[in-house]
């Protein structure tokens, strides 16, 4: 029986909810009961389930009537665990065991930012139940290409020796906080220096002025995807968070028309 269980008639998702771990650690999520595919909703680094595209989605699945699922990763929101001992494959773990609570529905992930590199490990692992993907701001490889490659080499020593790099942040007044776990771990994971064999529908989504991951990188990952429905949207004068009401309807728009394909 899968451990998120879809309810009858489409009710509001209610209070969050909580998956426990082997570990013990409980992970928690909001499940909203509808048609299939399911849209999962993978966040950004320090971000979480409450943020303003994923309630904007789980919004938009209330009035299509889909369903969906957003959840917070460990040591993020109201999931258990310290933020500082995450690293990319952990919070990959974390959303594989959010996917395989869902049971073997077929799946449409949205990944933001960091959740789209989370989007692309997570559907190579479970290439038969991810049946489309959309990514918003995607920034596969971020600890290695953006993170480590813009300290210089005082900063990255600094890290090394600390464990730790605390960086001024817009979103954050205390900072952003970039462990050397985070980045020696993150190196195993990898994925813009080869090709990578994900065969279904794939939508990118970014912004022309994106500050914290330039929208390069979503043209590089449209040429590493092997898929050939793979198509990159660049909405000019869009920055990282590409949040507000024009930009959210373009990626409902385009999700709408995701869901159609795959059905």
């Amino acid at each position: 029986m899968p451990l998120i269980e879809r309810a009858p008639g489409f009710p509001d998702p209610g209070p969050p909810q909580f998956l426990t771990l082997g570990n013990g650690d409980r992970l928690a999520y909001q499940a909203r009961s509808g048609h299939s595919p399911r849209v999962v909703f993978l966040s950004g680094f320090t971000s979480d389930m409450t943020g303003r595209k994923a309630t904007h989605l789980d919004d938009w699945a209330h009035r299509r009537g889909q369903a969906f699922l957003r959840f917070d990763y460990s040591g993020h929101g109201l999931s258990d665990g310290q933020f500082e001992d995450g690293t990319i494959g952990r919070w990959t773990e974390d959303a594989l065991a959010m996917l395989d609570g869902c049971g073997d529905e077929p799946l449409i992930l949205v990944g933001s930012s960091m959740g789209g590199w989370i989007m692309l490990l997570t559907a190579l692992r479970r290439r038969a139940r991810v049946a489309g993907l959309v990514g918003i701001a995607a920034a596969p490889d971020f600890t290695e290409d953006l993170v480590w490659a813009g300290m210089d080499a005082d900063q990255q020593a600094a890290l090394m020796a600390s464990g730790a790099h605390r960086e001024p942040s817009p979103y954050d007044d205390a900072g952003t906080v970039y462990s050397r776990g985070l980045i020696e771990e993150g190196r195993d994971h990898l994925l813009l220096g080869a090709p990578i064999a994900l065969n279904m529908p794939v939508r990118l989504l970014h912004g022309s002025d994106d500050d914290d991951v330039p929208w390069q990188v979503s043209a590089k990952l449209l040429e590493r995807l092997t898929g050939d429905d793979v198509a990159l949207t660049l909405i000019k004068g869009g920055d990282h968070t590409l949040s507000n009401p024009a930009q959210l309807a373009t990626l409902a728009t385009i999700l709408d028309e995701m869901c159609e394909l795959v059905t």
